[in-house]
């Protein structure tokens, strides 16, 4: 039985404890939780009968731990994933990864260095849905790739941002790129292939924040493919979709609902017997936004540490999608398309 522990007890943290606190993940079970505000760490120790601290030193000195999860704020990951790695245990840590490349290059060389492995959260591609979508491209049943489209149209009211005082700045959160829409931007990436170039334009519609509510990316694949980022939180009165569509020479298809987890659109120009049974099989819609990808993502975890299985989201992958969200902001504070390959790998996002 893996023992876990939770860093950080904000939204997210609801999420990851119902999950390892319910008994959901076979071999896997909650031991602590730690935040800085007493109340938010006891209301999480109190429902699950654990202990918990306002210390995250203190925490790791007197509980036998074997995973921690880093859910604190993005700003806070890498201080608080280098720090933790001193302790050699393994290290789940939520998205972004970090808000800086030097921050992630930092995180990636702590747990390196001790030995432990570095889980960035990217439950979405673990989606029923998404894994089909994923198969049909390992298979080459899109042939020639053509177009890539995201699209994020959630809501996020002033008040989701007066919660805490870091959401929506720079330091630590930045906007609805690093934060609402880095699962999608991490999907579209992984369907499409390695990026050569962007350029994006923002807004700050409907809210006070320092960083995006709204923005808009056209993306050149090197294969040649281009793609489209569609992510606002300025949806009124409730969330949309979350949703990616795939379009290539052989076929389309569309994976929408509100977390990139119901299956619309499943069409090829050679169509398979299994074909018939997609849309069917593959239509649920998750109850929010969250989405059923984090239980299938803790199961990937365990399977990776009991028996040595291979990542599939490691602090270099995490690291990829990082860069290209930078190269997104370092486009729209210049104007300028920015190819990857010499991007600066700087911008307001983590100052």
């Amino acid at each position: 039985m893996l023992k876990f522990a939770l860093v950080g007890c904000g939204r997210i943290a609801k999420r990851h404890a119902e999950i390892l606190g319910g008994n959901i993940v076979d071999n896997a079970s909650l031991v602590a939780v730690c935040d800085i505000d007493p109340e938010k760490a006891k209301a999480y120790g109190e429902k699950y009968n654990i202990p918990y601290f306002s210390d995250m030193h203190e925490m790791m000195k007197s509980t036998e731990i074997d995973v921690i999860s880093v859910l604190t704020e993005s700003g806070y990951h890498a201080k608080h994933v280098i720090e933790l790695a001193e302790y050699a245990k393994h290290i789940v840590v939520e998205k972004p990864m970090a808000l800086t490349l030097e921050d992630a290059d930092a995180m990636i060389a702590a747990c390196e260095k001790a030995g432990v492995k570095l889980f960035v959260v990217k439950q979405n591609r673990f989606n029923v849905p998404v894994v089909k979508l994923r198969e049909a491209r390992e298979q080459g049943r899109f042939g020639k790739l053509v177009l890539g489209t995201v699209r994020v149209r959630w809501c996020r009211p002033q008040a989701y941002y007066n919660q805490d005082s870091w959401r929506g700045t720079w330091a630590l959160d930045g906007g609805v790129l690093t934060n609402q829409a880095s699962h999608h931007v991490d999907l579209l990436e992984w369907m499409m292939g390695d990026v050569e170039s962007v350029y994006a334009m923002a807004n700050t519609a409907l809210v006070d924040i320092e960083a995006e509510d709204t923005a808009v990316v056209t993306l050149r694949f090197k294969n040649g493919a281009l793609g489209v980022i569609e992510a606002t939180t300025a949806t009124r009165p409730k969330d949309l979709e979350g949703s990616l569509s795939i379009i290539g020479e052989g076929g389309s298809v569309e994976v929408g609902g509100f977390a990139v987890n119901e299956m619309k659109v499943w069409n090829f120009l050679e169509s398979t017997s299994d074909d018939l049974q997609v849309m069917e099989r593959y239509s649920v819609n998750p109850p929010n936004v969250y989405g059923f990808g984090h239980q299938a993502y803790y199961e990937h975890v365990v399977d990776v540490i009991e028996n040595n299985k291979a990542q599939l989201v490691d602090g270099q992958v995490g690291r990829k999608s990082l860069e290209l969200i930078v190269a997104i902001y370092e486009s729209i504070e210049t104007g300028k398309e920015v190819f990857l390959n010499n991007a600066s790998g700087k911008c307001r996002l983590g100052v």
